[in-house]
């Protein structure tokens, strides 16, 4: 009997242990790409912060990708310190792996959005080696009125490919890059998908209200979706950040919101907000892996000080396709 009890004892604590939440491991602004069957993760951090995964639960952290600043950033971005680099986006095209990142001061339009490049993400490979490729586009005070920040690499149908960002100031932008991705298309055309509004007192200097961010745009059932954060991120149990979403037939717009109200008016579905739990929750990318969607982004805990961590959450559509966290935040 007392064998029996014990048995038993261990099956509810091995059972208890596989119904066990994944590890919450620190992230901010994370994505994601899977390379012959190892997730990896990039993230906002000092030379850009790595993890790899083989089942998205267990982590383990991997050499960020810039050892030390690259040296044109320091020059483009007066206040870039520290090597903390914002914002990353990584995506896979024609044999390589494309990193854009963002180098900024906070709460300015001081910034730049730079571009690294590797033939494999599997750091014991011998052709591991991130080469830069040095700024794409950049924000200047006193001339734009727009942020070059959180970028996001799309194609359209005929595999043109386009680059969303920004935050604050005049919203969401989009522009078309050159095939190779190092800079803006001839002649340049640069659009506004989405925006808030603001206080048309405050400067190219401060970026007061209209808190929008972090464009994310997937393309799904003849749609492309343009997620984007609203509110505030970073403030811990302060944070306010929400996602919302927006749809639109052509990549380069008009995105509406379910209601029928423009991204660029304001508009914006919303798709997952904070709760007593989670502070806030935002700056999401969106994937498809083995036929199932999932969102992917950081929250605030509410069990850690307001710290920062990564949330992976599968993601449905309902019958008119608009997005459901299928697993809301608890």
């Amino acid at each position: 009997m007392k064998a029996l009890l014990c048995l038993l004892a261990l099956l509810v604590a091995g059972l208890a242990a596989h119904c066990q939440s994944p590890p919450l491991i620190p992230a901010h602004d994370p994505v994601l790409i899977r390379q012959n069957g190892t997730y990896y993760m990039f993230g906002t951090g000092k030379g850009i912060t790595v993890w790899s995964s083989r089942d998205r639960q267990t982590w383990k952290p991997e050499k960020p990708v810039f050892a030390s600043a690259p040296a044109w950033a320091v020059q483009a971005v007066p206040g870039f310190r520290d090597n903390h680099i914002w914002a990353p986006d990584i995506s896979y095209h024609d044999g390589l792996y494309y990193l854009f990142y963002s180098i900024s001061a906070f709460g300015k339009n001081t910034s730049c959005i730079g571009l690294a490049v590797n033939k494999t993400l599997d750091a014991s490979a011998p052709n591991y080696k991130w080469e830069d490729k040095g700024p794409v586009i950049q924000s200047v005070p006193g001339r734009d009125m727009w942020n070059a920040i959180d970028p996001n690499l799309v194609r359209d149908e005929a595999g043109k490919p386009w680059l969303s960002f920004g935050s604050f100031w005049d919203g969401i932008k989009l522009v078309q890059l050159r095939a190779d991705l190092t800079g803006p298309a001839q002649p340049e055309q640069w659009r506004t998908l989405a925006r808030r509004p603001r206080n048309p007192a405050l400067t190219d200097s401060l970026p007061g209200d209209g808190a929008i961010e972090a464009p994310f745009i997937f393309r799904k059932g003849g749609y492309y979706y343009l997620f984007t954060s609203f509110d505030y991120c970073c403030r811990g149990p302060e944070s306010t950040y929400k996602m919302v979403v927006g749809r639109a037939k052509s990549l380069t717009g008009p995105y509406l919101d379910q209601a029928g109200k423009s991204l660029e008016q304001g508009g914006g579905t919303l798709v997952l907000e904070g709760n007593k739990s989670w502070f806030g929750v935002g700056h999401n990318s969106v994937y498809t892996f083995d036929n199932a969607d999932y969102l992917v982004f950081h929250g605030y805990d509410a069990t850690d000080k307001g710290r920062s961590k990564l949330r992976i959450e599968s993601l449905s559509w309902d019958a008119q396709g608009w997005p459901v966290v299928k697993h809301a935040v608890k």
